[in-house]
């Protein structure tokens, strides 16, 4: 199996980074992905540089590989034709837009509904479709800070920290892609499409679950740990010579070996590290402990020690590090291609192996309006037709027309 999605085409009209990573999910599947784009703009994440990769945004690149683009203004009735035709022949269409634009444009759930009964139509919104904050914008700052993930991110004392990651908007693509197969599936039984909605809150709540149900538990609300977690110890980063080393000791078994490892063979038996309970309630007493000798010598010494001993742990990596990391190399997860504008072109692959396989790159990240004419013609447009819709500002071809 090395196209699970082959013959599936996906309607792709998202922006940014939540609507997008879910369609290159499936485009990494091998959906054709028909990626939906405003003329002589395009998705606003082409601006967001720099960097930029050659010309292009980096990360507009990092969304939109194994897409087709086609430039169309929704503005216009004969634009939304083209939207209705292409969704008629479908199996998939996501929307990202704000809340009632998609309805404004007659492209909402009920009118598209009746022109493909077997559609998967797919709903990636902020707030969902009810409740007081339903009709606002989202981004992932937003909903970081709006989802509680922010208040228990960073260090105590400190100001909000966002994640370093957009971890709403990717994990919004992840669960949206989640339920358009579920739905794939169902409709193998049914004959009968769906509709799928996810939201960027409802991830951001599904995130913060654990932090949730803790305080449900205890009444006490999570304050920010640093490195480390609430309910483990020591599960976190400890200084050394040149930089930090994170230990994870999540049993008793474990922090025995730490102990040895660390030459503190005698920890394990002192009352108030005897359990993973009285390490929670002595946790600073124990980091510094554990820090005072961990600053001794440098990383890859720990690393190595601990290891040994079978005590999980790694050292805190930089990007740069990560990207030349021989375990980066050896998981196959940096795709290489070729691609006509960047001769070093590479991304992220999907995490996943089907049968001991990666899918490849098919196609690279498009350009804005880059096949445009091709997908007008395979909808049925004539050239006369096309060169219509493109000289009325309708469409947009690659040559500028």
């Amino acid at each position: 199996m090395t196209q699970p999605l082959a013959g599936v085409v996906v309607a792709d009209l998202t922006l940014n980074v939540a609507g997008p990573f879910c369609t290159q999910i499936l485009g990494d599947m091998g959906a054709d992905v028909i990626k939906l784009e405003r003329p002589g703009k395009g998705d606003d994440a082409r601006a967001w540089a720099p960097p930029y990769w050659g010309e292009e945004s980096a990360t507009f690149l990092s969304l939109n590989r194994n897409k087709r683009s086609l430039a169309v203004d929704l503005k216009f009735p004969d634009g939304r034709d083209v939207v209705r035709r292409l969704v008629a022949k479908a199996d998939v269409f996501v929307q990202s837009l704000a809340a009632g634009a998609v309805n404004a444009l007659g492209l909402g759930w009920e009118e598209v509904h009746p022109l493909n009964p077997r559609l998967i139509y797919c709903s990636v919104t902020a707030f969902g479709t009810r409740g007081p904050l339903s009709a606002l914008p989202g981004y992932d700052a937003l909903m970081q800070a709006h989802g509680g993930l922010m208040s228990v991110n960073g260090h105590p004392g400190q100001p909000p920290a966002r994640v370093g990651a957009s971890i709403v908007d990717m994990g919004t693509g992840m669960w949206a892609a989640l339920g358009i197969l579920g739905a794939l599936r169902e409709r193998e039984r049914t004959g009968v499409g769906a509709q799928v909605t996810t939201s960027l809150f409802d991830v951001a709540l599904m995130w913060s679950s654990y932090h949730l149900m803790n305080y449900f538990a205890s009444g006490e609300v999570p304050q920010p740990q640093g490195s480390g977690t609430l309910m483990i110890v020591p599960y976190e980063a400890f200084p050394t010579a040149d930089g930090y080393v994170i230990i994870a000791a999540g049993s008793d078994g474990l922090f025995t070996r730490m102990c040895e490892a660390l030459g503190m063979p005698a920890a394990d038996k002192d009352p108030r590290f005897v359990d993973n309970p009285a390490r929670v309630r002595n946790r600073k007493a124990l980091y510094d402990l554990i820090a005072g000798i961990t600053q001794t010598e440098k990383t890859a010494r720990w690393v190595a020690r601990l290891r040994e001993a079978g005590v999980p742990c790694a050292p805190i990596l930089s990007i740069d590090q990560v990207a030349v990391e021989p375990q980066t190399e050896a998981s196959g997860m940096l795709l290489w291609a070729p691609h006509p504008r960047i001769p070093d072109y590479r991304s992220v692959a999907l995490p996943l192996e089907w049968d001991g396989r990666r899918h490849g790159v098919a196609r690279v990240p498009p350009l804005l309006g880059e096949h445009t004419a091709e997908v007008l013609g395979a909808l049925g447009y004539s050239a006369a037709e096309i060169d219509r819709l493109a000289a009325s500002r309708v469409v947009e071809l690659r040559d500028g027309r």
